[in-house]
């Protein structure tokens, strides 16, 4: 909302710089999602919860694709309803804690959901520039070698780390005053950064895998996500933010069909995660499914890239484009406050009891 507004008195304009910290901004969120993601709590994981989490994300997609064809919604925006994204779910985890019930359950369809869809976005990022040809097949093989080389190389690292444990303390040290644990993360992020340049794919996805590699094998230096996140949400993340409300026009508002629309994308988006939700009601009750529906409901980064790549390549009209970026605005503000009040009420209950 500041950067809208920002832009709109002119205290904010095109700029290189602006558009690439913005940019590492978004990649540092991916991060930071990526190292809340706990390896070994999601391996042992009931199946019964995986199995339910898996029928969520299809029954979700089958809401969200049909309602999408039903009220005739452009193709773009009807591949960018199912989409699935836990950067905005990291920040609630620091609310509400990354222990909370509802929060772990999340993490757990938000992290399906997003291999799913980062991969999604990667092939549509293809389809757009090189359509369907053999290049298309090149870059699908391509992000299936790096998948299957990253799985190779985490087996490897942990049988190492189990033979010498003593390794992790090495690279970590608990008592470390050269910031060496700082300097290991960062390396991390920009070498896969670095990879995805190369290969040609998606750079959401290494930066994400630089998070859930510092998550699964540095775990035991548990200051290092709070010295991460303080760069993150303190600075990089919030410009991000204000970027993405500097691109949206504040003007369009006036433009017929601009809030209607985007007010629809909305209302399917959400509503779409809170009928799948009902898979999940009976892990943790209804309030809790609720509350995974909610907290899912808000792939605002996915959704800003999607509606870029299909604005750039002419895919999406102006009319959509604008949509799509205040339909993401829209979710942020409705689910936001109101999972606010419903763990409000909830604290309530717990002290009058």
């Amino acid at each position: 909302m500041l950067g809208s507004l920002f832009a709109y008195f002119g205290y904010i304009h095109e700029n290189s710089y602006f558009d690439l910290i913005a940019e590492v901004g978004f990649l540092y969120l991916m991060f930071l999602a990526g190292m809340e993601v706990d390896l070994k709590q999601i391996a042992k994981s009931p199946k019964r919860i995986i199995r339910k989490s898996i029928l969520f994300l299809v029954l979700m997609a089958f809401f969200s694709i049909g309602s999408g064809f039903i009220f005739g919604l452009n193709p773009i925006i009807i591949i960018s309803m199912p989409l699935i994204s836990i950067g905005l779910l990291a920040s609630l985890s620091k609310t509400y804690g990354k222990e909370t019930p509802w929060i772990k359950l999340a993490f757990i369809a938000g992290i399906l959901g997003e291999v799913i869809s980062i991969a999604v976005l990667t092939i549509y990022d293809a389809a757009t520039t090189t359509g369907f040809s053999l290049a298309l097949l090149e870059k699908l093989a391509y992000l299936s070698g790096f998948l299957f080389a990253v799985y190779i190389l985490y087996r490897l690292l942990h049988l190492l780390f189990w033979w010498f444990p003593e390794l992790k303390s090495t690279l970590v040290p608990k008592l470390d005053t050269s910031d060496q644990d700082i300097r290991l993360a960062m390396a991390l992020f920009f070498i896969l950064i670095s990879a995805m340049l190369s290969l040609d794919l998606e750079l959401a996805l290494g930066s994400f895998i630089a998070g859930v590699a510092i998550s699964a094998f540095f775990h035991h230096e548990k200051s290092l996500e709070s010295k991460m996140s303080s760069l993150g949400f303190g600075f990089l993340v919030p410009l991000f933010f204000i970027h993405v409300g500097a691109s949206f026009d504040i003007t369009s508002l006036q433009i017929e069909g601009v809030v209607t629309g985007a007010g629809l994308i909305t209302l399917l988006m959400i509503l779409s995660r809170i009928f799948a939700a009902i898979t999940l009601k009976h892990i943790g009750g209804s309030k809790d499914a609720l509350l995974v529906a909610l907290s899912l409901s808000m792939p605002l980064t996915l959704l800003i890239a999607v509606a870029t790549i299909g604005y750039e390549t002419k895919l999406l009209d102006l009319l959509s484009y604008y949509q799509l970026i205040l339909a993401s605005i829209f979710e942020i503000l409705i689910v936001m406050i109101t999972i606010k009040v419903l763990e409000g009420k909830r604290e309530q209950e717990d002290q009058s009891s």
